[in-house]
C-alpha cells in the first residue's frame, strides 16, 4: 500500500535546476519519490491521486515509459503519452503555486521534516486551487465539452484523459 501526501506552496527554490537537485536530495534521503508540478494545472485530488495509482500500476506492471517514478507520475498527471508534453506539468522558473507530491511506498520508511520541506517549498494552507484556463489548455478541454458537462466537471474531463493515456498510441 502506498501513503501520497501533497503540499502546496510557494517554491522556496527559483531556479529550476536548484529545485530539482533538492528534490532528488529529498527523494534519496527518505526513500520516497517526489515530483513537483505546476500547482495551477492540478484540477483536484483525486486527479493527481488518480494518475498517482495509474503509474505506480504501470511501474509495478513494467508498462511504464519514463524511468523516474516521479517523471512517470508527471506523465500521468498530464495525460499525455509522450514525456516531453508531460513537462509542460511541470515547474519551471516562472512558476508561482508549486504541488509536491510526495508517495511512501516503504511504510518503514519516514517522511521529511517540516524544515527540510520548507528547503523546497513554502507551504501554504490552501488545498488544490487550480486556473481553469490553465487546465483546460493543459488538457485541451474545448468550451464544447464545458458547455455539455459543466464547468463543476472539469476535473471528471481531466480524469478522463489521465485515464486514456495508456490507450494512445
Amino acid at each position: 500500500m502506498n501513503e501520497i501526501r501533497l503540499l502546496f506552496g510557494k517554491p522556496a527554490i527559483q531556479e529550476r535546476g536548484q529545485l530539482i537537485s533538492a528534490i532528488r536530495d529529498l527523494q534519496s534521503r527518505h526513500g520516497l519519490i517526489v515530483q513537483a508540478m505546476d500547482a495551477c494545472k492540478l484540477a483536484g485530488k483525486r486527479h493527481i491521486h488518480f494518475a498517482v495509482e495509474k503509474a505506480l500500476a504501470a511501474i509495478s506492471e513494467q508498462r511504464n515509459i519514463a524511468k523516474d517514478a516521479g517523471m512517470e507520475i508527471m506523465r500521468y498527471a498530464s495525460g499525455e503519452r509522450q514525456i516531453e508534453r508531460a513537462l509542460a506539468m511541470g515547474v519551471d522558473d516562472r512558476t508561482e503555486r508549486v504541488a509536491l507530491v510526495l508517495v511512501r511506498e516503504d511504510m518503514s520508511r519516514s517522511w521529511p521534516e517540516d524544515w527540510e520541506l520548507s528547503e523546497i517549498i513554502e507551504p501554504d494552507q490552501d488545498a488544490i486551487s487550480f486556473d481553469a484556463s490553465a487546465v483546460r489548455e493543459q488538457f485541451q478541454i474545448s468550451f464544447e465539452e464545458i458547455a455539455a458537462v459543466g464547468e463543476e466537471r472539469l476535473e471528471d474531463l481531466v480524469v478522463e484523459r489521465v485515464a486514456l493515456a495508456d490507450t494512445y498510441r
